[in-house]
């Protein structure tokens, strides 16, 4: 970090409360002479007028260290230039405005700061205003702020920093002036991300490149099925290996404790452990699939009821069906996990990559026999998170408190690629069983869909969230179907299973977005209309979603010829609050698919950084086509098939499409964006390729069905 103070001592520091102003929210009287000016929890003046956003939100990539100082640096009229930026620890003060936990997750990282960060720059403008106003004897109203200074009448000029002991005394204003959108000079301007630097020139830290005086390295020997355990244990081939220092069991396994990374794996490979296997043995995903298909034909717990669909479906002019299957899938970051911890008697420090800091505190608290104020997490860059570092039971932070406490000493638990996608939490496998009615003009007037997959919250403090055996995670895209149907039903079947199931980047929508896309585009070819035309009209006063849809199809020249060989499809769809729509244009030769283009129209209300949207969007883009192209998880006798990038592949730069993103303006608040263009993407392709090929893609991903990437 180019700070004087590194985030490391500066978080060690606030923790043990000697630097408890830089977070404590309401009156600034308090503090001590000399001391910075703190109005609230986010902001931190000095004199010498360096300006700290403290940023209560992990940045995996998303750009969320920008895109919360722009609001602050918005109302407090600074050069978003000069800004430092520190991640903040653990405390109240930083959790969820309405959950009340600290987390980063659900694309709400803006949506749910747009008041408060700009409240609170507001609040520091006003005081520092006042400051000057009692410093010059002037009226407030002569006054106003202008790139980090106060100018007066007559010329003065006062820096923030001249004013940080006059601005402590000010009492600090619960409701504060926000600017008019008018005045905007930062929000909505395309901004490059204050991280940048760091992370080209490699000085940014990860959790990865965490170190203290001391510190050992672990990896886990972790069991082959899920669920089982420990039945004997060899450990002679692993104390031989050179810098190997203690092997010890912890509740996930058996752990290698060395000096060093390759050390501690080359440990465990000598390691020889017996495995009390269990139930988890007989899982094949393959069987699973059958099951699911046979659950889909049985009544499930009601998610949507609008009409009578039963009824509607008898008397339609023509019934079409369908069924989608979808299988599990890993996160895999590009920084695999890992955690860092150095325990005492009475105190935990971690350092690591962390969606979950309130949940993993009281979890790492527990693990260790601590109070969770005695547990400080540093939240380091993550490499990646997609959900995966957002854990109710915070499986691999646990694990590295168990190991620490094991060892004696400080320890970064690494875990491999392998290990990550081997022995991870997934994206639920998931099937869906179709059938609609169509009146004699082709419309809709009957929908059925029965979905059938794990809960993601069962058996975890969220599990509340279940309804009347709904599960809202699972259905959300689904039970609030958009389309104009009369008579809609949905229902939804939640079987138990040893596999670990976690939200994975668009969480239900993953499945939903796909499969919703794809069978009313089934129902377009049925009808005999155009994907365009069938969904505009069954869209008609959803403003919104006819927003995103129309822009995309102009954008991508909808029913303009193409070259020979290729084809459009197109989907639209809603989550996170945002509206989303995207045509692709895919050709095929020999059974290898090219996307050459894919073009994305997006809503999420007030862009605050237009060039943060367009890279998430390309992201999720990516995920997605990912995801539909390679990405499956599959399982024989419980052991998972799959291990590294070679047999779960991701996009390479070769296959990458031209991706063009239009953001429709609007003056609604902020809503996700991190997640919103994942959803839709597997539809697209599988609509295009019908349009290609006659052949409806219903089960993912396309490989299965001998495609692959150009």
């Amino acid at each position: 970090m180019s700070s004087r103070v590194s985030r490391r001592e500066f978080l060690a520091t606030a923790a043990v409360g000697t630097l408890l102003l830089g977070f404590r929210v309401g009156d600034a009287a308090a503090a001590p002479a000399g001391a910075d000016f703190a109005p609230n929890a986010f902001i931190r003046i000095s004199r010498n007028n360096v300006v700290t956003i403290i940023v209560n939100k992990s940045e995996m990539g998303q750009g969320i260290n920008t895109a919360l100082p722009m609001l602050i640096a918005e109302e407090l009229e600074i050069d978003l230039r000069r800004v430092k930026v520190q991640a903040a620890p653990v405390g109240a003060a930083y959790a969820h405005p309405q959950v009340g936990i600290q987390f980063t997750g659900g694309s709400q990282s803006v949506a749910t700061e747009w008041d408060r960060f700009r409240k609170a720059g507001a609040a520091a403008r006003e005081m520092l205003l006042a400051a000057a106003a009692q410093a010059w004897g002037v009226d407030r109203a002569s006054l106003r702020a202008e790139n980090g200074r106060v100018l007066g009448p007559g010329g003065r000029a006062l820096t923030y920093g001249r004013l940080v002991d006059r601005a402590r005394t000010q009492p600090v204003p619960t409701d504060p002036p926000l600017k008019d959108p008018s005045q905007f000079k930062i929000i909505g301007k395309p901004t490059r991300r204050l991280d940048s630097r760091e992370k080209v020139t490699g000085s940014a830290m990860f959790g990865l490149d965490a170190s203290v005086p001391g510190m050992l390295i672990a990896v886990v020997a972790r069991p082959p099925v899920f669920g089982a355990t420990v039945k004997s244990v060899d450990e002679a081939g692993a104390k031989a290996v050179r810098g190997v220092k203690q092997v010890v069991a912890v509740p996930s396994g058996v752990a290698v404790v060395a000096d060093s990374f390759w050390s501690a794996k080359k440990g465990r490979d000598a390691l020889v452990v017996e495995w009390n296997e269990g139930p988890g043995a007989t899982i094949d995903t393959d069987a699973l699939e059958a099951e699911y298909d046979r659950l889909a034909r049985t009544p499930g717990a009601p998610a949507l009821r609008r009409g009578d669909a039963d009824a509607a479906l008898v008397g339609a002019t023509r019934r079409v069906s369908a069924q989608y299957d979808m299988p599990y899938l890993a996160h895999a970051p590009m920084e695999p996990l890992n955690c860092l911890v150095s325990l005492g008697p009475e105190r935990c420090e971690i350092w690591t990559g962390t969606q979950f800091q309130t949940v993993d505190q009281a979890n790492a608290a527990r693990a260790a026999g601590l109070k969770p104020e005695q547990v400080a997490i540093h939240t380091m860059f993550l490499g990646g998170g997609f959900g995966r570092r957002a854990v109710p039971g915070s499986d691999f932070i646990v694990e590295a408190v168990h190991v620490a406490k094991a060892a004696g000493a400080p320890v970064k638990t690494i875990w491999t690629r392998e290990d990550d996608i081997r022995g991870g939490y997934y994206r639920p496998m998931w099937h869906s069983s179709l059938s609609a009615g169509l009146d004699a003009a082709g419309k809709p007037v009957a929908w059925k869909h029965t979905i059938v997959g794990q809960s993601i919250v069962e058996n975890t403090p969220f599990a509340g969230e279940i309804k009347n055996g709904v599960d809202g995670t699972s259905v959300e895209g689904a039970a609030n179907l958009v389309y104009e149907v009369p008579n809609a039903a949905v229902d939804l079947h939640s079987p138990r299973s040893p596999v670990p199931v976690l939200w994975w980047r668009s969480v239900g929508h993953t499945h939903t977005g796909f499969v919703v896309e794809s069978f009313i585009d089934e129902l377009a070819h049925a009808a005999g209309q155009d994907s365009y035309a069938y969904r505009r009209e069954l869209l008609a006063g959803k403003a919104r979603h006819l927003g995103v849809l129309e822009l995309a199809a102009q954008k991508a020249g909808w029913g303009t010829p193409l070259p020979a060989g290729h084809a459009r499809g197109i989907a639209v769809h809603a989550s996170f609050g945002s509206f989303c729509a995207q045509v692709g244009e895919v050709s095929i030769q020999d059974r290898a698919i090219t996307v050459h283009r894919v073009v994305c129209a997006v809503d999420c209300g007030r862009a605050i950084n237009p060039e943060t949207i367009r890279a998430q969007m390309e992201g999720g883009i990516v995920f997605g086509l990912s995801a539909a192209l390679y990405g499956q998880v599959t399982m024989k006798r419980g052991r998972v098939q799959q291990s590294n990038f070679h047999d779960y592949p991701v996009l390479r730069f070769n296959s990458m499409p031209v991706v063009e993103v239009h953001i429709v303006p609007s003056t609604a608040p902020p809503s996700g964006i991190g997640e919103p263009g994942t959803p839709l993407m597997a539809a697209v392709l599988g609509n295009a390729l019908f349009a290609l090929t006659g052949q409806r893609v219903r089960s993912l991903p396309l490989v299965r069905h001998g495609f692959e990437s150009a």
